[in-house]
């Protein structure tokens, strides 16, 4: 799991919180509801219950995420990992781009040269994506 913000600055990156949810989803041993995920994310209850709610809502909208009902909550199950979640992201990001080859011109020019030289490895690994 990420580290939290640091006391004082409780803003998260955008996905931030969907990534440690994903997280906590995917190290239970089954689903969790709502404040089970918050009481694990958060243990002095700093974090919002209805923050934990609508990030697991927007998750199961999203398809990444199982949700049943159990008594009167749900309980939730992770389909994706947080990887998965970063992935499907920039994928969404692309695909509302019209000059694709610019967009990823300059995102390999962000790169710096590990994460270049993994990106080189992994199309290498797969010559038809």
């Amino acid at each position: 799991m990420s580290t939290p913000p640091p006391p004082g600055d409780r803003r998260r990156r955008p996905g931030q919180l969907e990534a440690q949810v994903i997280t906590v989803l995917g190290a239970a041993a089954g689903p969790l509801t709502p404040g089970e995920v918050r009481d694990l994310l958060d243990p002095d209850g700093a974090l919002s219950y209805s923050a934990v709610v609508t990030t697991l809502t927007r998750l199961h909208e999203k398809g990444s995420v199982t949700r049943h009902r159990d008594g009167r909550a749900f309980r939730y199950g992770a389909l994706r990992d947080a990887a998965g979640l970063v992935a499907e992201r920039m994928s969404r990001l692309l695909a509302e781009e019209p000059d694709r080859a610019t967009v990823l011109r300059r995102f390999v020019g962000t790169l710096d040269d590990r994460d270049e030289q993994t990106l080189r490895a992994l199309l290498r690994e797969h010559p038809e994506a």
